[in-house]
């Protein structure tokens, strides 16, 4: 029986990660703030299917929580398989906004030194063991230019890149997930309206979990689920590209800061 960690794992994609891994057999390590909907999750889906989920409370934007996790990932008393490093948020501030510079701190602190921490602690006690994969959760906005979440994604992507060279040849994998337009909450909690999308673009999050995991298994850096963002992101690293890419950018960001 495997054992994963999933961060931010009781909403979107983190949760689709959970049920997903639960219901092949695997016991979860769950990291999230809301205490109570771990514990719901947690009662949930250890009556159905007869695994073991650890509710690890914890606030991954403030530096000693992330420390207390990084800790306990690289205990080697808490061997893990798997970890995903998905906790975020949607940031949509403007790049020119004084007064947003606390939640672009706090966006950093999330979603790239708590990434950066975990991966590495993982990484350490998964080559000990000579094995292991780790997934983080970057977004196909990493390939155009909306804002600081664009920039921090690509971050996790290249830094992904980067640490599976690293780890090369010690039997341990590091993926970035880049998924596009997916159906969970995520956009809803973000204050994003997906109103007026066509449904060609939206992913299933069993579909992308299901590809994810079977990408980090085959040893792969990067994941983008469905053909469909393939193909998106392959017309998007096209050298002709990059002057569509930054009017799609500018759309994108025009529209989301009139909502």
């Amino acid at each position: 029986m495997a054992t994963a960690l999933v961060t931010g794992g009781t909403s979107g994609i983190g949760n689709a990660f959970v049920r997903a891994l639960a219901a092949r057999g695997d016991d979860v390590v769950v990291v999230a703030r809301d205490e109570e909907r771990m514990k719901t999750i947690a009662d949930d889906l250890q009556g159905k299917h007869g695994v073991t989920i650890t509710c690890l409370p914890a606030d991954l934007s403030v530096a000693d929580d992330v420390t207390r996790i990084a800790d306990w990932i690289e205990d080697p008393a808490h061997p893990l398989d798997l970890v995903v490093n998905n906790a975020g948020f949607g940031l949509h501030a403007r790049l020119l906004d004084k007064q947003a510079l606390e939640t672009q701190r706090r966006a950093f602190n999330l979603m790239c030194f708590a990434v950066l921490q975990l991966s590495g602690a993982a990484g350490r006690a998964m080559r000990e063991r000579g094995h292991g994969r780790i997934i983080n959760v970057s977004s196909t906005s990493s390939w155009i230019f909306s804002g600081n979440y664009s920039a921090i994604k690509a971050w996790v992507r290249s830094y992904t890149e980067a640490l599976a060279i690293e780890l090369q040849g010690t039997g341990v994998t590091a993926t970035a997930l880049c998924p596009g337009w997916v159906h969970t909450e995520f956009h809803s909690r973000a204050g994003v309206s997906s109103d007026n999308l066509p449904g060609f673009v939206w992913v299933d999050p069993d579909v992308l979990v299901r590809e994810a995991l079977a990408d980090a298994e085959a040893g792969k850096p990067i994941s983008i689920p469905s053909l469909k963002w393939k193909a998106a992101i392959f017309l998007a690293r096209l050298p002709v590209a990059p002057p569509v890419v930054r009017f799609l950018s500018r759309k994108l960001s025009s529209s989301r800061h009139k909502q």
